[in-house]
């Protein structure tokens, strides 16, 4: 029997509500995200979908960026002039992890060299996608490689961070709540904001305008307190459902090729991270945790929620995950052109 896409839907979206309540009773950190990731990712490979038009994946993003904002303090922004070196040395772990990304790919698992340049790019996915598009690559391998790697480091930088370091977020976004009309005008705002800058194709342009939007309006304490729990919950289930759906439509043998490659990956990536890491930690003083989450390279919309979740300082995150998109801007058109010969 053919099931309509209206039932489709409907159990994706069930299925996202059940992973956050199933890994919020285990207690598994950032569940809303975390537990309706994993969820869709599984009922998205079979078969289920979970249509986010693009003004609800906007709005999403804009109250994720308003939920760090409300968090950034006037001493986080002030440690910020420490910020340069930290994200010279993110730059130079960037650089090898793809280099050493990008060999291995081609010459261990038969990508050609463009195609395995561009699945070894850790984020900026819809980019990397539309210069394999253009390029005519293999699209579906670069977008299961990525996918598998955000997928996994969504699950697996929250668990690995809170179960070592014992972070929380508790404390970190402010006690009281935001009044409703103040918060009314801050996601308007917001909104709109993140439209202009869309418009100037600035990376995670909503997220962005979320954040300055939601400082502006905290240090001018126009817009007071913190979202609602229940709104920051749905907008980090939407992203987590925003992740699991990249898998609708991926046919199981193209999982089974892509999924060694993509996990390969999120390995080098996962090496390369915490090496760099260590060098900010011991030479920059740059807690574990907090150089851990901001240095994962695991989309930026997942990364800074985890963040916040964990209390980590959402400004020093949020500021790094932004860098490395534009690195990568800049970077990734440069390696392609680099890598157009034919496969060694």
């Amino acid at each position: 029997m053919q099931i309509s896409d209206t039932v489709r839907s409907f159990i994706g979206i069930a299925s996202a509500c059940l992973g956050a309540f199933v890994f919020h009773q285990i207690g598994f950190p950032v569940a809303p995200l975390t537990g309706s990731a994993l969820a869709v990712s599984i009922s998205s490979l079979l078969g289920a979908r979970v249509p986010l038009p693009l003004p609800v994946r906007n709005l999403i993003l804009c109250l994720l960026g308003i939920n760090i904002g409300t968090a950034v303090t006037p001493e986080m922004l002030r440690s910020a002039i420490n910020w340069p070196l930290s994200i010279a040395v993110l730059a130079v772990a960037l650089v090898f992890a793809m280099s050493v990304s990008q060999i291995t790919l081609s010459r261990w698992f038969g990508y050609d060299r463009r195609t395995a340049t561009l699945a070894a790019a850790p984020g900026h996915l819809s980019y990397v996608l539309s210069i394999a598009a253009d390029a005519r690559l293999d699209v579906p391998m670069v977008a299961i490689s990525q996918s598998i790697r955000v997928l996994f480091l969504t699950l697996c930088v929250p668990a690995l961070v809170a179960g070592l370091f014992g972070a929380t977020g508790r404390t970190i976004l402010p006690a009281t709540l935001m009044p409703v009309l103040p918060m009314a005008l801050l996601v308007g705002a917001a909104v709109v904001a993140g439209l202009v800058l869309n418009r100037l194709r600035l990376p995670a342009a909503f997220l962005l305008a979320g954040m300055v939007v939601s400082i502006f309006g905290h240090a001018t304490d126009v817009t007071p307190g913190r979202l609602p729990d229940f709104i920051v919950a749905g907008s980090l289930m939407g992203m987590g459902a925003l992740i699991g759906s990249r898998f609708v439509g991926v046919q199981w043998a193209e999982l089974r090729r892509a999924v060694v490659a993509g996990l390969w990956i999120t390995c080098v990536n996962i090496a390369v991270t915490l090496l760099a890491v260590a060098v900010v930690a011991f030479g920059l003083g740059v807690s574990w945790p907090q150089g851990i989450v901001a240095f994962a390279p695991g989309g930026v919309e997942a990364m800074a929620a985890i963040g916040i979740a964990l209390g980590m300082d959402p400004a020093f995150v949020a500021a790094h995950h932004l860098a490395r998109l534009l690195l990568l801007t800049v970077l990734v058109p440069f390696m392609t052109r680099q890598t157009s010969g034919p496969t060694s």
